[in-house]
């Protein structure tokens, strides 16, 4: 059982830019020298840093991976470790316990071209802003240009270390102002009487520019491990994959992950939380079932009584979810997954590619295909053209669904449903 961790909030209410980084009673000022600072490196030419807020006509294409600003202390003092910090050496050097400063309602967005990145969109006004969870927040958009014949590789690793020490500078400028709120949460541990909940969370891990970092390092090849739920509070889990735009798991959506949250609410009330499962998703069908059967027996070691499963990819991601939902069935572990669908632009086609066999509890987190009417913006930042339709980035324009950042959130933020939400 994990210590009790605390999340010290800090609610932003508005942004600017000006001559120092500081937080001023809900106002977040960044200094862009600061950030292109930061973000210094051999292969990145230039560095451009502009703010996108709510109800701002803006949009943002080309969006790469999406950070929470948080810090433990000066220095970041344990924050992203791996990247930051050196990663932990053993289980006992975990970074998941004590306080973690969060400056919520901002964001740092970086967005340009690499290799193998799909479009991501995310509207700051209109019909589209309330699909991603970053049409509410306020954007540091991070935008890039590399040196001359600079290797991808090494761009990429730049722009995440620099955006994941950028925010952690940006929540350091709160830490001697008192907190809006203060949240205790609880670790997972048993609770007499009520069944053992845990999640299972799969990381895309499929090579380059589509793979996702814990402690620093890829998850691929890695066996399903148990973690504190702390650690994803802490950065440990750090997203490199840009496929997928709707059915993706920025680093924001694992710091905020809604099935631990959601957990972590009903511990002691009706469920008795229980932990985390990291899962690689391997490419070919046989690793698939072998990180299945493994992921099960981790369950059921652990004595879970039921798992919630999240994905992250499409239809490929499928098949690991409905494997993993068969083994542990088969282990009398009760299995719900969290899906999107696939199911054409009218919704009647197959909405899975690989459906259980014998788990049945499946949760629809909205439809890939549903298309989407977007308004004509006044600035676009991340690049002047929507490559999936080679149109203006500003100009009104028709996608589907599967463009908009986290739209279809697999880890559960998503506001999706198959039916009207009662107010």
């Amino acid at each position: 059982m994990s210590d009790v961790l605390t999340r010290a909030v800090h609610q932003v209410r508005s942004v600017s830019l000006g001559p120092a980084t500081a937080w001023r009673d809900g106002e977040l000022v960044v200094s862009a020298d600061e950030a292109r600072a930061l973000l210094s490196s051999p292969c990145l030419a230039e560095v451009k840093i502009t703010w996108a807020s709510p109800g701002d006509a803006v949009r943002i294409v080309k969006i790469l991976d999406v950070v929470e600003p948080r810090t433990k202390g000066p220095g970041g003092a344990g924050i992203f470790p791996g990247w930051t910090v050196p990663a932990p050496s053993s289980p006992a050097e975990a970074h998941g316990q004590g306080a973690v400063h969060v400056l919520r309602g901002a964001a740092v967005m970086v967005a340009g071209y690499l290799p193998r990145a799909q479009e991501a969109v995310v509207d700051m006004t209109g019909p589209a802003a309330a699909l991603s969870p970053f049409g509410s927040t306020h954007n540091l958009v991070v935008e890039f240009t590399p040196t001359p014949d600079a290797d991808w590789a090494e761009v990429d690793d730049a722009l995440r270390r620099g955006s994941l020490v950028l925010a952690a500078h940006l929540a350091e400028a709160a830490l001697d102002a008192p907190p809006d709120e203060v949240e205790e949460l609880p670790g997972p541990g048993p609770v007499d009487g009520l069944p053992r909940v845990a999640t299972i969370t799969n990381l895309q891990t499929q090579g380059a520019f589509k793979d996702v970092f814990v402690h620093g390092r890829s998850f691929n090849g890695q066996p399903p491990t148990l973690v504190d739920p702390g650690e994803l509070d802490a950065g440990a889990v750090i997203s490199g994959q840009f496929g997928h735009p709707s059915l993706r798991n920025p680093t924001w959506a694992h710091q905020n992950h809604p099935v631990v949250n959601a957990l972590r609410a009903r511990h002691g009330r009706d469920v008795s939380f229980a932990g985390v499962v990291l899962c690689p998703e391997p490419v070919n069908a046989a690793d698939k079932q072998a990180v299945s059967l493994a992921a099960a027996r981790v369950c059921a070691e652990a004595g879970f009584d039921a798992v919630l499963i999240t994905k992250e990819g499409g239809g490929n991601a499928d098949a690991d979810m409905a494997l993993k939902m068969d083994a542990l069935e088969e282990l009398g572990i009760a299995a719900v997954g969290l899906f999107a669908e696939m199911a054409g632009p009218d919704g009647s086609g197959p909405p899975i590619v690989v459906a259980p066999e014998k788990a049945t509890a499946m949760i629809s987190t909205g439809n890939y295909d549903t298309r989407l009417d977007l308004p004509e913006m006044e600035r676009a930042l991340g690049g002047a053209e929507v490559a999936l339709l080679n149109v203006p980035a500003t100009a009104a324009m028709e996608l589907p669904t599967a463009v908009i950042l986290a739209a279809l959130s697999p880890l559960g933020w998503g506001h999706l449903t198959c039916s009207p939400v009662p107010a």
